[in-house]
């Protein structure tokens, strides 16, 4: 016969979790039991699942071997001007049930979430991670999760974590903890997140290494500026010619993510309940300690790219967070999903707007496209007169339209341009350096950055707060962080003059210049990191420049 816990209601309270955008709502599931017609009332703007919920819940007590109360339950899931959707509420329903009935011991506040099936076991649910940092902030320390969220759920370091893999373990659990004064067992394992070379030598294996590419050495280059200072790049070329290639390669030569950057990352790709799709290192059971790689095909939907949705969710920009974003056929893409990035990138998050209020999501990504000269993409082949089976077949005003769908804007705020030409000989070719070579000074550069951008935090400035790479220098922190010799100083003033750089251009020159700087271990910017900086930049506005940048 099993024990009857009076006025547990009254000495605890259980809270869950639903995603939504990139924190979620906490939520307090109370219940109530009073005498009359039996059935089970669920208050709180509960969506279709929650509503569900009911028969579930049911069929779970019944199977597990527990008595469902014969009166009438009351169920309020407070805030409860906030809809409710999900499966993840049907573990603390029961529970909260249970405790209202007196089937459980009394306890202290705790957060449970699960999906309940028919049986009574607990499946695997989504925001778990999440889910115990709020409850964390919100001063709960114990938490009941799917034991097959556990490990995802310990990632925090903090608190009381119980996997629990059915209805019946959650009850002999919370037994234990009130006859102990804890939970039975190790629950989870805590994940040491070190950024060690082991790191770097599976972001080889998984990207692909860059001396896979033989030659496009312009190129390599740029993707090395671009890893170090988080600045967006443009390449473009006929195809064949390495573009996506060395692109996907980007995550050989990154530098792993700080702890909280890995922790916020995370999170994010667990709201989305992506345990493993463009997420390196993470199954649920780590940390994803590398750099995201999105790379969404080009007929996705701004919804999908930017993010929303009836409950709002994190799109592709939020994905890569702390990370890269790649569009590979950039010109394909829909022209309102290519313009829509221009104030992300700007303003590192975006906001989208709803009746009950707007909604903030993270985008602190690097953009990098891939495209081809013209539709064809047979502009820049190498062919005796570029005519005939080889050459371009575009008119001026197909190859015109094409590249108007960049934008003046957008290419604006676009740090870096690279032309490649096809025609590369892979047996004459030297196929470069590895991607550890050049990961090795990306690294270093970036420990410069992680550096220089502490001492400002430490100075309590708010306007340095979230500068993490040179990419994030502000026009009014330019003056201070990059410093010209008077040599680098006279050959920029010549460049910005006959290049007729805008605003934006002459300050992502300079942001530039510092990582080149960075990458040779320099504190001042001299006339050589000047001139590569320009360089890079002088082309791209013109699908032309294919020719005179070969």
């Amino acid at each position: 016969m099993r024990q009857v816990y009076a006025h547990s209601i009254y000495c605890m309270r259980i809270f869950s979790y639903v995603p939504y955008a990139c924190d979620g709502i906490l939520v307090s599931v109370e219940a109530d039991i009073r005498r009359a017609i039996p059935g089970i009332d669920i208050t709180g703007l509960a969506a279709g699942a929650v509503r569900e919920a009911r028969e579930r819940v049911r069929a779970a007590f019944r199977n597990s071997g527990f008595k469902f109360p014969l009166d009438r339950v009351l169920i309020n899931l407070a805030p409860a001007g906030v809809k409710k959707d999900g499966a993840g509420l049907d573990l603390p329903i029961a529970l909260a049930i249970m405790a209202a009935a007196g089937m459980i011991p009394p306890s202290e506040d705790m957060l449970v979430l699960g999906e309940l099936e028919l049986s009574g076991a607990v499946r695997r649910g989504r925001g778990v991670l999440p889910a115990v940092a709020a409850g964390l902030d919100a001063g709960i320390s114990d938490f009941i999760v799917p034991a097959q969220n556990a490990a995802e759920a310990s990632l925090m370091e903090a608190g009381n974590i119980c996997g629990v893999q059915s209805l019946e373990d959650a009850v002999l659990a919370l037994q234990h903890k009130s006859e102990f004064g804890q939970f039975p067992g190790t629950n989870g394992h805590f994940v040491q997140t070190e950024n060690n070379a082991e790191n770097a030598i599976c972001a080889a294996a998984l990207c692909g290494d860059f001396a896979d590419v033989r030659g496009q050495s312009r190129y390599k280059r740029a993707m090395e500026i671009a890893a170090a200072g988080g600045h967006n790049l443009l390449v473009f070329g006929p195809p064949g010619a390495g573009k996506t290639m060395l692109a996907r390669r980007i995550g050989s030569i990154m530098a792993p993510l700080t702890r909280y950057e890995a922790v916020e990352v995370t999170k994010l790709h667990s709201l989305a309940g992506q345990f493993s799709n463009g997420a390196p290192f993470f199954s649920g059971e780590t940390l994803i300690t590398e750099p995201p790689f999105r790379s969404p095909h080009h007929s996705a939907s701004a919804e999908g790219i930017l993010g929303g949705g009836k409950a709002v969710h994190p799109g592709e920009i939020s994905l890569a967070h702390h990370g890269v974003l790649f569009l590979d056929e950039a010109p394909e893409f829909k022209v309102n999903v290519l313009q829509a990035l221009r104030e992300p990138l700007e303003d590192k998050i975006i906001t989208i707007s709803r009746a009950e209020g707007p909604v903030r999501l993270p985008a602190d990504f690097q953009l990098i496209m891939a495209a081809n000269p013209c539709p064809c993409g047979r502009l820049g082949m190498n062919s005796s007169a570029n005519q005939g089976a080889n050459g371009c077949f575009c008119s001026a005003v197909e190859i015109e339209r094409y590249w108007k769908r960049f934008g003046g804007a957008l290419m604006d705020r676009v740090e870096l341009r690279s032309a490649v030409q096809s025609g590369i000989d892979p047996d004459g070719a030297d196929s470069g350096e590895t991607s550890a070579v050049i990961r090795k000074r990306v690294v270093d550069a970036v420990a410069v950055q992680c550096e220089r951008f502490k001492q400002t935090k430490e100075n309590s400035a708010p306007v340095f707060s979230s500068v993490r790479r040179n990419a994030g220098i502000s026009a009014g922190m330019v003056r201070r962080f990059c410093p010209l010799t008077e040599g680098a100083n006279a050959a920029f003033k010549k460049a910005v003059e006959k290049l007729e750089f805008s605003g934006r251009a002459y300050y992502s020159a300079l942001r530039v210049a510092r990582t080149i700087a960075d990458l040779e271990g320099k504190d001042s910017i001299e006339t050589e990191h000047i001139l590569e900086a320009v360089q890079h930049r002088r082309y791209g506005e013109d699908p032309y420049d294919i020719f005179s940048a070969a």
